[in-house]
């Protein structure tokens, strides 16, 4: 199995309801994002997939995340923008646009700090 991992980062505001503590508040992160892609088999040209595909597609996920309130857009309305809804998202959304028989979305994980983070994978 070959995994291929790329890293991206966005800047939006949440809130988080129904917590209690200072999550509870209005407030912002800059997420770093991690996308790892797997499959077995490389094609002709020696790759799994092209790194600038996987970033291209991540670009154009994050780009409708960066610089929001969270809470504001629909895949977050009804669900807490929490790191690891965000990571959930973003797995489903990539999974929509390069998964195939040979190469799968292997995890996503989301980064809200330095120390903190939520993966997601259908494992």
């Amino acid at each position: 199995m070959y995994e291929l991992k790329i890293t991206d980062q966005f800047a939006a505001a949440h809130q988080l309801r129904g917590i209690e503590g200072g999550c509870e508040n209005l407030h912002g992160h800059n997420w770093k994002i991690e996308v790892t892609v797997a499959g077995n088999t490389l094609g002709h040209d020696g790759l799994l997939i092209d790194f600038r595909q996987i970033k291209r597609e991540t670009k154009a996920i994050l780009g409708a995340l960066d610089h929001t309130f969270l809470n504001d857009l629909e895949p977050f309305k009804a669900t807490e923008p929490s790191s690891e809804n965000i990571a959930r998202h973003i797995f489903e959304s990539l999974s929509q646009r390069l998964n195939t028989e040979d190469i799968q979305i292997s995890r996503v994980t989301a980064w809200e700090s330095d120390s903190a983070c939520a993966t997601y994978s259908q494992d």
